[in-house]
């Protein structure tokens, strides 16, 4: 038996590839759906594509958990979908869709990575990003050809190096003081969030058009709300610096109003979405230095906070939540 045979799983590790398995589980559905749905060709070869390598890594994680014997989660399987009801979402849209599924894969994976100490694991979610990046790449290129993805704002390239001189740049909560432009760094994060709950407001029109569960329904009608306060509130933080806010709407939600999936697919999907906003919504906070800007995000970030918990909340109500693997009750354990 080699060294590392002999290794045991972690707790970092488990929990990570847990977390992988339920991702991989519930857009590997959502695709099926997709692929049966779309017309186009190209689009459809993209996603029968990304199909059958993603498959490949769910396929290994439960070979690790065979090996640890550890229990397989339930995830997501053909019970959550429904094949035989009109498309929700046209062909434009379903690649935004798995376009945004692999911008949250390989973010998770190159994190993931951090905490993985085994090989097994480690080559795991380097297959995950490696996928995650591949098909990224691949929907990014489809929806730039088809003229539906806003690229963010150009600038003049700069000319020379430049150090930061004046006490103020880092100010901005002062209301009588001139604020600075933003820098490209900080665009860039605004541009991208504004992006994100486009793409979140449209999903969930979709999602409220076809919920069953009448809370539910409430829950992607408020989620759609709370994007269309985000992308006004971030797209006027643009527009005083003389940024035009991203402004490409295209890929659209059809009139069938029976769902393909289920209402516990669609709230794991809601949450995962909400989960990493609050992540990039920290990340973006950290990388300006602009102080109203971490005023305007932190607000931003504890509406979505709320709007996650609730969520949550309402899986839990409906037994959709699988507990994620647990460190032992020490105190339970020495009564």
């Amino acid at each position: 038996m080699t060294t590392e045979a002999k290794i045991q799983l972690t707790s970092s590790e488990l929990g990570t590839l847990w977390m992988t398995y339920q991702s991989a589980c519930a857009t590997l559905m959502k695709c099926e759906v997709m692929k049966d749905k779309t017309i186009d060709k190209e689009a459809k070869n993209i996603i029968t594509s990304y199909i059958t390598e993603a498959q490949s890594v769910k396929n290994k994680i439960v070979n690790v958990f065979n090996n640890e014997r550890a229990v397989i989660p339930i995830g997501f399987d053909e019970r959550d979908i429904i094949m035989e009801v009109p498309p929700l979402f046209d062909d434009i849209f379903n690649i935004m869709i798995l376009r945004q599924m692999m911008k949250l894969n390989y973010g998770h994976s190159a994190i993931f990575s951090a905490m993985a100490y085994m090989k097994d694991v480690q080559d795991i979610l380097k297959l995950n990003y490696d996928i995650a990046h591949k098909y990224y790449v691949m929907t990014t290129k489809y929806l730039l050809g088809k003229g539906v993805l806003a690229k963010p704002p150009y600038v003049t390239m700069p000319k020379q190096v430049e150090f930061i001189e004046a006490k103020n740049y880092m100010s901005g909560n002062t209301l009588l003081s001139d604020k600075r432009s933003l820098n490209t760094i900080e665009v860039g994060f605004l541009n991208e969030a504004i992006e994100d709950n486009i793409f979140g407001m449209q999903l969930m029109t979709g999602f409220a058009q076809v919920a069953i569960d009448k809370e539910v329904k409430k829950y992607f009608i408020e989620g759609k709300e709370l994007a269309k306060k985000i992308i006004s509130k971030l797209g006027d933080i643009l527009l005083q610096s003389d940024v035009q806010p991203p402004s490409t709407w295209a890929g659209k939600t059809t009139e069938s109003t029976k769902t393909p999936f289920t209402d516990k697919l669609m709230m794991y999907t809601t949450s995962l979405i909400s989960s990493s906003a609050i992540g990039y919504n920290a990340l973006g906070t950290s990388f300006s230095m602009r102080s109203d800007l971490h005023t305007k995000l932190t607000l931003i970030a504890k509406d979505i906070f709320g709007y996650a918990k609730k969520g949550g909340k309402i899986m839990i109500e409906h037994k959709w939540m699988e507990e994620p693997p647990q460190m032992e009750d020490r105190n339970q354990l020495t009564k």
